[in-house]
């Protein structure tokens, strides 16, 4: 399936609640995480994989509706640093890749507010607006899942479920085309560019950083001598 085939979100579906949602934000252990940004920032990639959820974390407690957010890893050092933001911190407790973690997260979710709206979000997303991811989780429709695809066109960084409606998560590789497959509604929104545009490589960095990128990370390619991210 094509990206020109996925199905459009309909005009007239009614709206999601726009209040108490729940986030789920996974996030690799950072000696693992960002691999593809090496030749970027090369010893500094775990502290780099750090500031993307650091901002991600931050824009997303900051964003009206927003409850909890909750950030399933195992990585203590990363915990720590976001739980001191607010967030709440989930053990990656099954293990077995994205998928199932974000499923676990769901569930840790749903335990502490159930009739809650529930979103997975990217936790790579520096440039991340709270106007910006309030206009996507408003679009989100009161029946069944939505998602919004990366800037790309070929993944997803959010998957919503609206309650009494599981999540479903399908992340990876070409996951637009398995959400839509799947039956969640595809977001076509303008200008929330923060929330789509995911951080893999140095020039997605670059793109990222012309929206204009968080605190944490910003302080830290200024720290490392930069003025601005390679392309």
């Amino acid at each position: 399936m094509t990206q020109d085939t996925v199905r459009p979100s309909g005009p007239a579906a009614p709206a999601a609640p726009t209040a108490d949602w729940s986030l789920v934000l996974p996030l690799k252990p950072l000696a693992l995480a960002k691999s593809r940004l090496a030749p970027y920032a090369g010893p500094h990639r775990p502290d780099l994989a750090l500031s993307f959820a650091l901002d991600t974390v931050t824009a997303a407690l900051a964003t009206p509706g927003v409850a909890r957010v909750l950030v399933v890893t195992r990585d203590a050092v990363a915990g720590a640093r976001l739980a001191a933001l607010g967030a709440l911190v989930v053990a990656d407790e099954p293990g077995g890749g994205l998928n199932r973690a974000l499923t676990h997260g769901a569930s840790a979710a749903l335990a502490l507010a159930p009739r809650a709206p529930l979103a997975a979000l990217s936790a790579d997303l520096p440039a991340l607006r709270p106007a910006e991811l309030a206009r996507v989780l408003g679009a989100v429709p009161a029946a069944g899942r939505a998602f919004l695809p990366d800037s790309p066109g070929l993944g997803t960084t959010l998957l919503a479920s609206a309650p009494g409606h599981p999540l479903s998560p399908a992340f990876g590789d070409g996951s637009r085309a398995r959400h839509a497959a799947g039956g969640a509604l595809e977001l076509r929104l303008a200008d929330v560019e923060s929330v789509r545009r995911d951080v893999d490589t140095g020039s997605d960095l670059g793109e990222a950083a012309r929206l204009g990128l968080g605190p944490y990370t910003s302080a830290l390619i200024a720290r490392l001598g930069r003025s601005r991210p390679q392309t």
